[in-house]
């Protein structure tokens, strides 16, 4: 056999293994994004110009989130918060419409005194699913019957369920909290 042909097969036959290499590391990354962002996945595919585009955007996300200092809450502050949220449970009998007010609020302080950014709600949102992926969906739903609410267009019922979003959302939250050696290497 000529040495051009069998140099021709072999070019050939790299750069098949290399397609293949590298497909199978896109979908392995594929199927791992999907695994950690569930629904997350799908919306910010649907939203995007393309596969590619979601993913880059999804791993801007995890760069994002992985450069912030996000920390537990102290005791104090988790039962301090804890308290802000039977308040605004116990409203929702005489008021749903401003519960679910005092319940995104609370969602976004507690999210603040951590160390997220807060500034809108779309980015708390995808900061949000990079952690908590299986529950900032219920929090994107629970906003937005908070949005219907304020235009009158949201039943009680919806608003209770958005009021249940929102707790999932807390209490993640502030399910992480600082243990007494946690304090002493923050405050050395």
């Amino acid at each position: 056999m000529d040495q051009n042909v069998i140099l021709i097969i072999a070019v050939v036959a790299v750069i098949i293994v290399i397609a293949l290499i590298y497909f199978a590391v896109s979908k392995r990354r594929t199927d791992q994004l999907r695994s950690k962002y569930g629904d997350e996945y799908d919306r910010t595919l649907e939203a995007a110009d393309g596969k590619r585009d979601a993913e880059a955007d999804l791993a801007e996300r995890e760069k994002r989130v992985s450069e912030l200092n996000i920390r537990p809450l102290t005791p104090a502050e988790h039962d301090r918060y804890l308290d802000r949220w039977q308040v605004a449970k116990a409203e929702f009998v005489d008021s749903p419409r401003d519960a679910l007010g005092k319940a995104d609020d609370l969602v976004t302080d507690v999210m603040k005194t951590r160390g997220y950014p807060v500034t809108d709600f779309e980015h708390r949102h995808k900061d949000l699913t990079v952690e908590h992926g299986d529950v900032a969906r219920r929090y994107l739903d629970g906003h937005e019957v908070r949005e219907r609410a304020l235009a009158d267009d949201a039943n009680t019922e919806e608003m209770r369920a958005a009021m249940k979003h929102y707790e999932a959302m807390f209490d993640r939250l502030i399910d992480d909290i600082a243990t007494h050696d946690d304090r002493t290497v923050e405050n050395a």
